[in-house]
């Protein structure tokens, strides 16, 4: 599966960083998954589960808070004031 650059930031600083073959979060219209070439789009994510999924398709799982989701052609952003991975 192909994968994309994703970063998930704090104003602490970077909390995963990474090539992911997916992000699944919680929008303010329901969950959404982003793979390697989604339409780019900016949303707010509410707080709830996260799951990245790796490039050797592990799964790291666990809760983000509120905060805003960027997808462009090549970087995937998510600002958010915390995640806790399981």
């Amino acid at each position: 599966m192909k994968t994309f650059p994703l970063t998930i930031s704090s104003p602490d600083g970077d909390l995963f960083r990474g090539d992911v073959e997916m992000l699944i979060v919680r929008g303010t219209e329901g969950d959404l998954a982003v793979m390697a070439g989604h339409v780019p789009f900016v949303t707010a994510v509410v707080r709830g589960k996260c799951a990245v999924i790796l490039s050797d398709s592990e799964r790291k799982e666990g809760i983000i808070e509120e905060g805003l989701l960027t997808v462009d052609p090549d970087q995937v952003t998510v600002l958010t004031s915390a995640l806790e991975f399981e």
